[in-house]
């Protein structure tokens, strides 16, 4: 396994499909009592964060850190808006996992002094802080562990 694939989708903890699945809508949108936020919440942030790490989406990213964006104003209406921001989690950790694959592209700088290899192990930090959020909160909820596999 490469060490991208451990840090983004498979290890280190439980598997990031495994970790996410499982869960009502109700579930996800559920605030316990001294929470911040939401499962839900918690993965759109990562989510659309993440979209904007690998697509190398620089406007994004400034409108996202600046206009507040970076949780959610709506809560989804049906599981399959919750299925479809799994979906796109799980997709952006692929494309992190490949944008790491080449040793030449990890060293390449996408600004002075910071590389590839330093923005994907900033969002693999980034994503393991939120994923821990969302343990946390499955388990203040009641629903945790995931089923089996």
């Amino acid at each position: 396994m490469s060490t991208w694939r451990h840090l983004f989708l498979d290890g280190e903890f439980s598997p990031r499909l495994r970790l996410l699945s499982g869960l009502t809508l109700a579930q996800v949108l559920r605030r316990p009592a001294g929470a911040s936020h939401s499962i839900y919440e918690e993965l759109w942030h990562t989510a659309k964060w993440q979209t904007i790490v690998v697509g190398r989406d620089q406007a994004a990213r400034d409108a996202y850190l600046s206009e507040g964006f970076q949780y959610p104003d709506q809560t989804p209406d049906d599981e399959q808006a919750w299925s479809a921001l799994v979906k796109e989690f799980l997709l952006g950790a692929e494309k992190a996992v490949e944008w790491g694959q080449s040793s030449e592209e990890q060293a390449a700088e996408v600004e002075v002094g910071v590389t590839v290899r330093d923005v994907l192990e900033g969002l693999a930090v980034h994503n393991a802080y939120h994923l821990g959020k969302i343990v946390a909160l499955r388990q203040a909820i009641g629903a945790w562990p995931p089923p089996s596999e």
